[in-house]
């Protein structure tokens, strides 16, 4: 079962030159990172001269499933889907597992993380933004 606290990046995302992540597939989206904690992870990364930044918006589901591995996983998947698509990392920040007349339920919370070269997202990157600045 993954535990908390663990790091998933988009199959895309880009990482700095000798950075090298033991990754293993978690869906067909996402990959976990077997061998760093977020802490190790954000200090490889500045060590690179890159940024790794801790966003505002967290996401957090539930899952059920017969095992608690599968509830988890579950909930994971679901959290995951909702981390906004132009941001391409994310932490797991909790994961509670209960059962309930047989299955067991899960509640994972994903704060949105995000790995790149610059220090700034750039406000023109997002739609929202854009409609309101003044014309």
């Amino acid at each position: 079962m993954v535990k908390s606290p663990a790091i998933f990046l988009r199959v895309e995302c880009a990482l700095p030159d000798g950075l090298h992540l033991q990754q293993k597939p978690f869906d067909n989206a996402w990959r976990s990172v077997e061998n760093a904690a977020p802490a190790q992870l954000d200090l490889a990364v500045r060590d690179a001269g890159w940024h790794f930044m801790w966003m505002q918006s967290a996401c957090s589901r539930f899952g059920c499933g017969w095992t608690d591995d599968a509830a988890a996983t579950h909930a994971i998947t679901r959290a995951l889907t909702q981390t906004l698509a132009r941001f391409n990392a994310a932490e797991l920040g909790l994961v509670r597992v209960s059962r309930c007349f047989g299955l067991r339920l899960a509640r994972a919370t994903l704060h949105t993380r995000h790995i790149q070269r610059g220090a700034s997202l750039g406000l023109l990157e997002e739609p929202t933004l854009q409609h309101s600045l003044p014309a």
